[in-house]
């Protein structure tokens, strides 16, 4: 197969083709393998290719909705039994995972036929992936820019047709990041439902989970029933799922859904007159199609929960530290400053406020269920502007003199009390100041590729639902890609 034909399919229309006998498992992983050859030096969105796996894994019999599908997994949580998970850090470039995770033995379970590992931050701790140990990767729609994080190797491998979907996931955002930053659909599910070991119970206290970011909507509920299908006995929760498969439902009309939108940010940033725009052309589509769409306020203290994510994040950078020092060995200089100074600033903090911060997770989510009594759905853009260019992130150099001065020191921790520390952290979200609401509430999101800047970007729009919403999203997304189709849009790399 070439590769215009591969790309006219999504991932369920590829499958349709090996089980018609129209196309065999190992012609797909040769074309897939072909592309990836001829894009990813550009992009650096596969950092670890597994080609020979693939190609005698092709050669087998396979089964499931997927079978004989080529599949790229993030190298990030989503281990490969006797493969390193690097997690973007030199710290664990060398250490082979001992088995598979669950999420990865359910795609295998579909039939996919697994080449590759895409790019992440060190541990998936930024909204750009731009990493010490594998380098930046890059927006196919624009190199100059980034394809978000921390699921970007992704999100550019599939904008790039390397794949039509592959392997995500989101703490914080980034599923929903670079769907938005890639011109792609990104559906973070709701707390529980997609199993998170077996080597943990759940990510970030159930704040991380998951997924994948596909070109449409089909393939993504699809992957819903793949990867929920049934509940990881060795688990924490028994999550509740539809009757019908999420394939299924995502068929059905929306009814008539009361929507309330918002652009301005959660900590009062300034937001892009293009982020804008994505919600404003939203909503004169949405009234089309019929549904109720109000302007609201921010349904919780968006700064408040700003903290405490940030907050979170530092001590789950502290904690995956230490694990990794005391299990593999690793010296301080094999982290990321940037993950440094995070670790040390975390660990000035007592317990007591560790536990206070995690408590208030219950405010903003019985705040945003009060919300949801009123209306079906919250939009906002995904992200407060267009995609940023590469390095554009980047700390300063004094920045970064001055951390490295406080950590030789010792006074991180001082200084992460100051109101200058805190002011500076916060500030590190306001590209992305939407997205956290979701993952420190448990409910699902997603985000659709609606809107492209003057400049050709994509910036997605954002939509959060109530506690088993995922087949109301899926249901409205398919309604939205029916009215403004996306999954033909290719960026300008040929």
């Amino acid at each position: 197969m070439d590769y215009r034909e591969y790309r006219r399919f999504d991932a369920v229309g590829l499958a349709e083709l090996v089980t018609k006998g129209e196309v065999s498992p190992s012609e797909l992983v040769e074309t897939a393998i072909a592309r990836a050859e001829q894009v990813n030096g550009r992009l650096n969105a596969i950092v670890r290719p597994m080609y020979d796996i693939a190609r005698e894994r092709a050669a087998q019999e396979l089964s499931g909705p997927f079978a004989g599908v080529p599949f790229l997994i993030k190298d990030l949580g989503q281990h490969y039994q006797g493969l390193p998970t690097g997690s973007g850090s030199r710290s664990l470039s060398r250490h082979p995972a001992e088995q598979h995770a669950v999420v990865v033995e359910r795609w295998l379970d579909a039939g996919l036929v697994i080449f590759g590992k895409t790019a992440t931050p060190e541990f998936g701790t930024k909204a750009v992936t731009e990493s010490d140990a594998t380098g930046p990767t890059r927006n196919p729609w624009n190199t100059d820019h980034t394809p978000g994080g921390s699921s970007g190797g992704t999100g550019a491998a599939v904008a790039a047709g390397i794949v039509p979907v592959a392997g995500a996931s989101d703490g914080g955002g980034s599923i929903r990041i670079p769907a938005a930053c890639c011109g792609l659909v990104g559906l973070k599910p709701g707390r529980g439902l997609v199993p998170a070991g077996p080597d943990r119970a759940e990510g970030i206290h159930g704040a991380a989970t998951d997924g994948v970011i596909s070109r449409t909507v089909r393939d993504t509920a699809t992957m819903m029933d793949v990867l929920t299908w049934r509940p990881d006995l060795g688990g924490p929760y028994l999550a509740a799922r539809p009757d019908a498969s999420y394939a299924e439902l995502a068929r059905q009309e929306p009814g008539r859904l009361r929507i309330g939108f918002l652009t301005d940010s959660p900590l009062g940033k300034p937001v892009h007159a293009e982020a804008v725009k994505a919600v404003d052309a939203t909503t004169a589509l949405l009234t089309k199609l019929g549904h109720d769409v109000t302007p609201v306020d921010m349904p919780v203290d968006g700064r408040a929960l700003a903290a405490d994510f940030l907050a979170l994040w530092a001590v789950q950078a502290a904690a995956t530290m230490a694990e990794i020092r005391r299990n593999v060995g690793a010296g301080p200089k094999e982290f990321e400053l940037d993950t440094r100074l995070l670790a040390a600033s975390a660990r000035a903090m007592r317990a007591t406020e560790y536990i206070d911060l995690h408590n208030r997770w219950n405010i903003y989510a019985r705040d945003l269920a009060a919300f949801h009594q009123t209306y079906d759905l919250l939009l906002t853009p995904t992200l407060a502007g267009p995609p940023v260019k590469i390095g554009e992130l980047d700390p300063p150099a004094l920045v970064r003199q001055v951390g490295t001065v406080l950590l030789g020191a010792g006074l991180v921790g001082q200084f992460a009390k100051s109101k200058a520390w805190k002011e500076t952290v916060i500030a590190n979200l306001a590209p992305v100041p939407y997205t956290q609401l979701a993952n420190i509430t448990g409910r699902p999101a997603i985000s659709l590729p609606l809107h492209r800047t003057v400049t050709g970007l994509p910036l997605g729009v954002q939509f959060v639902g109530g506690l088993g919403s995922e087949p109301m999203l899926l249901r409205l997304a398919t309604q939205l890609e029916a009215e403004h189709p996306w999954a033909d849009d290719e960026p300008p790399l040929d």
